[in-house]
């Protein structure tokens, strides 16, 4: 009898993404606790991380606290994710599924929505790990706007909302799972469960490691 248990068994890689506002982090947090309640190694990331040297450039940026060119913003994005690739590497060979809060994605979609390449933004993201599964948070930018705490950060900007949903469109493809975020927040909860619970079976089965946008 074939056993399901695979020696390359590892944690998998769950990125949510969406505009702000769409309930990513709560949605986080909710399948954190889940995924945890099954006895599951799972820990929670989330992009930019502010705690790192890099993070704490990009928090002052975007809190207005401090003004840099539109290539350096990215550059410091692409980096702050970068220098968490290694250790990203280690939790998931170790059997650690990470569900992450934004990643390579909104690099590309906020800097394309306010003009730059989107060739050039995407290059410097290649190498990086690829996600096991992409949960995109659909709402339409009118609908986000109208959720508390809103404008509260620089990108938080209803026009600019807009640029970044139509830079999402073109980032998207079949193996993205897209979830209705006006939809009752128990709602969302129960289908990011489904996919992430297969998600994380796939991969304890030995599912390989590839990298973001490689040319295979």
């Amino acid at each position: 009898m074939e056993s399901n248990y695979d020696s390359n068994s590892r944690g998998a890689l769950i990125v949510l993404e969406g505009l702000d506002c769409c309930g990513k982090t709560s949605q986080s947090s909710r399948l954190l606790s889940f995924l945890e309640g099954l006895r599951h190694s799972v820990e929670s990331w989330r992009f930019p991380d502010r705690n790192t040297g890099v993070g704490q450039m990009i928090s002052s940026y975007l809190a207005n606290k401090s003004q840099l060119d539109d290539h350096t913003i990215h550059l410091l994005f692409s980096a702050n994710r970068w220098e968490k690739r290694s250790l990203m590497e280690s939790k998931l060979r170790g059997g650690t599924t990470l569900i992450v809060d934004r990643y390579s994605y909104s690099g590309v979609a906020f800097s394309s929505a306010k003009g730059l390449d989107f060739g050039w933004c995407k290059a410097l993201e290649m190498g990086l790990l690829a996600p096991d599964a992409v949960l995109y948070l659909d709402i339409p930018p009118e609908k986000a706007a109208e959720r508390g705490g809103y404008g509260g950060e620089r990108y938080e900007q209803l026009e600019f909302q807009r640029k970044v949903a139509k830079s999402y469109q073109i980032l998207r493809d079949a193996s993205w799972k897209i979830i209705d975020a006006c939809l009752p927040i128990e709602d969302v909860e129960t289908q990011l469960r489904k996919i992430a619970l297969d998600c994380v079976m796939t991969c304890q089965k030995g599912k390989p490691l590839s990298q973001l946008w490689s040319v295979n």
